[in-house]
């Protein structure tokens, strides 16, 4: 599939998000699934996959760490769009992890704890896809800036599908809005993004929209997405 991938990626990137869903589920079917920590983007791109195939996948890494708040919208989720979410879980439970490593990880090594916690998970789960959705945003981080639309997944292994790539927060809000959509409860308190319990707060006027993910840290990656700048595909016969 990956020299297959190129003429796709240059096409997609004129195409909408329903157009890029469609592409996806007919090349893919039941190997293609949903990834998300449902945010305001991931509820878009939920709700427009269910126009488009209403017998599509979701799955999300469950951490063991989400707000009451986040399981909360999964049963609504699950209610609305008449679907099951497949919650991947990690190796470790809270209590292993801190016989393992020690009291509250993420203040001493959040990045081997969102390992632990997220990208292990993730990894085990994209094992048996051919393909995966997920709802980043290029102007998120400067590591999304070189999202396309459809590319490979260099760090997986696999066709990686962006729908949204090219929407900002506006249009998010927007589509949520026009469809009634629900969304996190959060969000109305200045949770603009939602992870972990230990690693999440509400942002403060004038911050950045991603302040409040490992504040005081320095860290805005779990390291799910984390894409070169700028990084182009390589050519077919590389």
């Amino acid at each position: 599939m990956k020299d297959k991938i190129a003429d796709v990626q240059l096409n997609a990137e004129g195409w909408s998000p329903q157009r890029v869903l469609s592409w996806a589920f007919e090349t893919f079917g039941n190997e293609v699934a949903i990834s998300t920590a449902f945010g305001a983007e991931g509820m878009a791109t939920i709700d427009i996959a269910s126009r488009v195939r209403k017998d599509f996948r979701v799955f999300t890494i469950d951490t063991e760490f989400l707000f009451p708040e986040t399981y909360s919208l999964i049963d609504r989720i699950e209610q609305k769009y008449e679907i099951k979410i497949e919650r991947v879980f990690p190796l470790l439970s809270p209590e292993k992890q801190e016989r393992a490593h020690g009291p509250e990880l993420w203040t001493r090594d959040p990045d081997q704890c969102c390992n632990l916690r997220k990208v292990e998970p993730l990894r085990r789960k994209l094992t048996e896809l051919g393909a995966w959705i997920a709802s980043i945003r290029r102007d998120q981080t400067l590591f999304r800036k070189g999202a396309g639309k459809v590319e490979w997944d260099v760090k997986f292994g696999l066709v990686k599908v962006n729908p949204i790539a090219d929407w900002n927060s506006k249009q998010v809000w927007r589509y949520l809005r026009e469809h009634g959509v629900p969304y996190n409860a959060l969000h109305d308190l200045n949770y603009p993004s939602i992870g972990c319990t230990h690693c999440t707060r509400a942002v403060r006027p004038g911050e950045d929209p991603r302040a409040g993910r490992w504040p005081g840290s320095g860290k805005t990656e779990c390291g799910l997405h984390i894409i070169e700048p700028l990084r182009r595909l390589p050519e077919a016969d590389a």
